[in-house]
């Protein structure tokens, strides 16, 4: 078995690590695992827009699985946790996204419904399965 290699996303990530001991991502192998990514800055500022707050959701994700040498074209299995239900926005965001950061393939997607998230203010929380070839 590989050993899994940890991962943090520069920036926000260093906070998570330093202060709450997690990490943003994990490779086993060829396999890459992240964590919730909200759409946070490095600041842990959220727009105030909804699909604003997915778009830099779908950044951090870009960010971190750059970390752990892997990109969206990896990506084979999507969570995605969403706070207030699902007006068409998220949907219509969400795959506007998908179709723009993986044009060739569409992963298969888990989409929930949740009471809250890590943050007062987060709205989405974002976490991908990666294969790299």
């Amino acid at each position: 078995m590989s050993t899994p290699e940890f991962f943090v996303t520069p920036g926000y990530g260093d906070y998570m690590r330093e202060h709450l001991h997690y990490s943003q991502a994990v490779k086993v192998g060829n396999r890459v695992e992240t964590s919730g990514q909200g759409g946070w800055d490095d600041e842990f500022q959220i727009p105030a827009d909804l699909a604003d707050e997915i778009t830099q959701a779908f950044h951090n994700l870009e960010r971190t699985l750059a970390t752990a040498g892997a990109s969206w074209e990896h990506v084979i299995h999507v969570n995605s946790y969403h706070v207030g239900g699902f007006p068409p926005e998220v949907n219509d965001t969400m795959v506007k996204h998908y179709r723009q950061y993986m044009p060739h393939h569409a992963p298969i997607w888990t989409q929930v419904g949740v009471e809250a998230l890590g943050l007062p203010t987060m709205r989405v929380e974002i976490r991908v399965t990666a294969i790299i070839p």
